[in-house]
């Protein structure tokens, strides 16, 4: 009798927890080329193959969540990706190929909608979608000795879709403590890719876009913030 009745009063000081709150996290999230999201492009014009594949990568940056009911909240922050991608062009008529890797690198301003379900007395799973504007600063090459890859950025500022599945703990004093995945879609390619081949002086070109989409195991920390008073009637 005494434990169900401190924890009638727990749970929805717990609950109330999010609502008037706005809180500020670090995250950092590395990058998965599962094979179900097809991170290989292969592609070729006459004896000339290509291929590009992401092999992983990093994010890492800031977010601000902002508390609106007891169980939805919107999100924004900054975050700079780094994608690793392995290049490799080839002719059928000679046996030496190029090959290659990269790093392509940009930045994200992303704004969820998350929706909360409650698991336990402070745990918590969270659902999120939304748009993020990606920004990339500049073109990529890199020469071999006779092969050469180019990336051309499509745009300089693409959206992107964003979707976000995730657990949280969400302590007193400490902070909320996150595991989730997200997945991040641009809209259209995110960059052409040329691959050159020289032989005897002459050089040879195919050309391919790359979508750039990717998957991210997310490990965020949410620091202490008290709920927002404002708004409240003060006593007499």
């Amino acid at each position: 009798m005494v434990i169900t009745l401190l924890l009638s009063h727990a749970l929805p000081i717990a609950a109330q927890a999010q609502e008037r709150v706005t809180t500020f996290g670090l995250q950092v999230k590395p990058v998965f080329p599962l094979s179900f999201f097809k991170p290989l492009t292969t592609f070729g014009q006459g004896a000339l193959q290509g291929t590009v594949e992401l092999t992983g990568g990093y994010a890492f940056g800031a977010v601000v969540r902002a508390g609106i009911s007891k169980s939805i909240s919107f999100e924004t922050g900054i975050n700079q990706i780094q994608r690793s991608y392995n290049w490799s062009v080839s002719n059928d008529t000679n046996a030496t190929p190029g090959s290659g890797s990269v790093r392509w690198v940009g930045y994200e301003l992303p704004l969820l909608a998350l929706v909360y379900i409650r698991l336990g007395e402070r745990s918590w799973m969270n659902n999120a979608i939304g748009f993020s504007a990606d920004i990339y600063p500049t073109d990529v090459v890199e020469t071999n000795d006779n092969s050469r890859t180019y990336w051309y950025r499509s745009r300089w500022l693409q959206g992107g879709v964003v979707a976000n599945i995730g657990f949280e703990y969400r302590t007193m004093k400490s902070g909320y403590f996150y595991v989730g995945a997200t997945y991040h879609r641009p809209f259209g390619d995110m960059v052409t890719v040329e691959h050159t081949w020289r032989f005897n002086g002459i050089d040879h070109s195919i050309r391919t876009g790359v979508l750039g989409s990717y998957l991210t195991l997310d490990l965020r920390y949410f620091f202490h913030e008290d709920p927002d008073k404002r708004g409240k009637k003060p006593r007499n």
